[in-house]
């Protein structure tokens, strides 16, 4: 009885804090404890699960068309590029899913953003290419040559898509369109605001390749183009 009553208990205090979980995801304030080292890392590897629960964003497929994870989710249909890119990444790469590689996307894009504000070149590396690394590398050290500081707040990402999907050899590549709400602001030695608005939400596009060589264990992708639209 005093076993039963246990379960009811802790079973309760789990559906609270659930429901505390809930009631703040989405907030950034740019301060937040960053996403794990490894963002494309597999969910079912860090859970010791074999099967994936409905919140790790797997891709449905009904007939010849992939329905990516959420409200509005992108179906691509196989015959598209697109649809025809990520059959043969499965193909090279039978782990691979869409669906949480899109998921993965959005920890890997946060991660990024929030590292490269706060000037973190050792966190960046491992998910860089050398170009890339280099450029935010060299925008980080001017930064820190002008004595200034970066304040980026990830209000939150507004959707996610997938644009382009291709083999080349072994090497897979994906490119991905993130639209973004965000508040930028970069501060002189004297907290002084030397560009941007900490007032002001602004929508942010942005366009990253990411490419994984597939024979390889290790389940990152790394990212080696960005590009803002004008």
């Amino acid at each position: 009885m005093d076993s039963d009553f246990f379960i009811i208990i802790m079973a309760f205090v789990a559906g609270f804090v659930i429901l505390r979980l809930r009631s703040v995801l989405g907030k950034r304030t740019g301060h937040e404890r960053p996403p794990p080292a490894d963002p494309f890392g597999s969910r079912r590897a860090r859970a010791g699960d074999d099967r994936a629960s409905e919140d790790e964003g797997e891709a449905e497929a009904t007939d010849n068309v992939v329905r990516l994870p959420g409200r509005d989710g992108q179906e691509i249909a196989a015959e598209t590029p697109l649809g025809a890119g990520l059959t043969q990444i499965k193909v090279a790469d039978p782990r691979f899913d869409p669906g949480e590689f899109v998921e993965k996307a959005k920890d890997a894009f946060e991660y990024i953003v929030m590292n490269f504000a706060e000037g973190d070149t050792a966190a960046l590396k491992p998910l860089l290419s050398k170009d890339v690394f280099e450029g935010f590398s060299s925008a980080i050290e001017e930064r820190k040559n002008k004595d200034e500081k970066l304040e980026t707040n990830l209000v939150r990402i507004k959707d996610t898509e997938l644009l382009e999907a291709e083999m080349s050899g072994r090497t897979a590549s994906i490119t991905v369109k993130y639209i973004t709400e965000q508040i930028n602001v970069t501060r002189d030695k004297d907290g002084n605001v030397v560009d941007g608005d900490p007032d002001r939400i602004a929508d942010v596009v942005d366009i990253w390749t990411y490419e994984r060589n597939t024979r390889s264990s290790d389940p990152n992708w790394v990212l080696v183009a960005t590009e803002t639209p004008q």
